[in-house]
């Protein structure tokens, strides 16, 4: 009977052994399990994140690219309009496309990185001062009725390349930010 009792004890032992290091094995392995799924989680998480600031930052760019368009082609009409002894509406529609990039230029201020926001104040300094340059050559005395870009021609023409120069350079800073280097 001690034999019998002792079979007993040794299977039940083993038994209990058997099933702890199961219970024990499977707790590690859920472990392991939910380590990676929490890391793929996260790995999933920012990889949204980072497309969503891409896309943010796309539109501010875009924004501020668009701005300044509707800005050079109110600066167009300016330079190409005669002089008068009071400013013209074109002073107001020039006014309000700067206030436009202002704006737009706040956003690429938000959404960064620095070196595209240097970028984008130098290409707002270039439009106000040309649409400043454009006031005081208004605000001459004895209106002509010769066009602004006439009458202050290498002005004019320095203006367009300023616009240029500081057009590309801003795309070429932003484009390595937006993962697109050529």
């Amino acid at each position: 009977m001690q034999d019998t009792v002792a079979v007993a004890l040794i299977t039940a032992l083993s038994t209990l052994a058997a099933a702890a290091l199961t219970g024990l094995i499977g707790a590690f392995s859920t472990r392991r399990q939910l380590a990676h799924q929490l890391a793929v989680a996260r790995l999933e998480s920012a990889e949204a994140w980072a497309t969503r600031r891409d896309e943010l930052r796309r539109d501010a760019y875009v924004g501020f690219l668009s701005a300044c368009d509707r800005a050079y082609r109110q600066l167009d009409r300016r330079w190409l309009e005669t002089g008068a002894d009071e400013p013209g509406s074109g002073y107001d529609e020039a006014y309000s496309a700067m206030r436009g990039v202002d704006e737009a230029y706040n956003l690429v201020l938000l959404e960064g990185p620095a070196d595209v926001a240097a970028a984008a104040r130098s290409v707002l300094a270039s439009l106000t001062t040309e649409y400043a340059d454009q006031r005081r050559f208004g605000d001459e005395p004895g209106g002509s009725a010769t066009p602004l870009r006439d009458r202050h021609r290498e002005r004019w023409l320095a203006a367009i390349e300023q616009r240029t120069s500081r057009r590309i350079s801003f795309v070429d800073v932003v484009r390595p930010v937006l993962g697109r280097d050529g």
